[in-house]
């Protein structure tokens, strides 16, 4: 396993108007899951919160993309997308994965990692359903911009200034070659998005 160092923090500003706050809003890259190492296609992503929701948004270099799927649930991943997975309560045993396709198909899932004895076996519930998420998806030439609108009604409160969650952003980039790159923010070491100990940490901010 590579030397994938300290677990990455990102402080995620509050912002009571959205109009232009995306240019000020500090970025993170994803890197390749395994290494650590710089990705072929990049991918930034930033954060932001208000008293409602969390907005998250992805800009990526995407000059090819493969994505058939079209109903909900589909193994999207299996294909091109870009994922969150939010620990709420930090423990880094249950969290939500939230996967769209760039063609704006949704997989939500609710992933339990029940046995602490086998941290790498988990559970996913696939009747749950996040309420009230919102996207947005623009491709302009080479690039293509995801943003997301996630409520804190889907979370057991909202965050205050302080609040830190775990969390991670991913996104799976094939190539006409067939190659496939796995990226993240905070990489795991293997081709593997569910090493939640890997997990980042989102700190709320006033």
């Amino acid at each position: 396993m590579a030397n994938l160092g300290e677990i990455p923090s990102y402080t995620c500003k509050y912002s009571s108007s959205k109009n232009d706050i995306w240019q000020s809003l500090p970025s993170i890259d994803l890197v390749d899951v395994v290494t650590g190492d710089d990705v072929r296609e990049p991918t930034q992503v930033k954060a932001c919160w208000d008293d409602r929701a969390l907005y998250v948004r992805f800009e990526c270099v995407d000059t090819y993309a493969v994505s058939h799927f079209t109903n909900r649930k589909d193994p999207l991943w299996e294909q091109d997308v870009v994922e969150m997975f939010i620990d709420e309560e930090g423990k880094c045993r249950r969290y939500m994965e939230l996967v769209v396709s760039p063609n704006g198909v949704l997989c939500d899932l609710l992933i339990d990692h029940g046995d602490e004895n086998e941290p790498n076996r988990f559970q996913a519930d696939r009747d749950w359903e996040v309420q009230g998420f919102e996207q947005s998806i623009a491709a302009d030439g080479d690039r293509r911009t995801y943003t997301f609108k996630l409520p804190f009604s889907n979370f057991s409160k909202a965050p205050a200034p302080g609040t830190e969650w775990r969390i991670n952003f991913f996104r799976i980039d094939e190539q006409p070659d067939g190659a496939r790159q796995y990226q993240a923010w905070s990489p795991t070491g293997a081709v593997n998005y569910h090493i939640s100990e890997r997990f980042g940490k989102l700190v709320f901010a006033g």
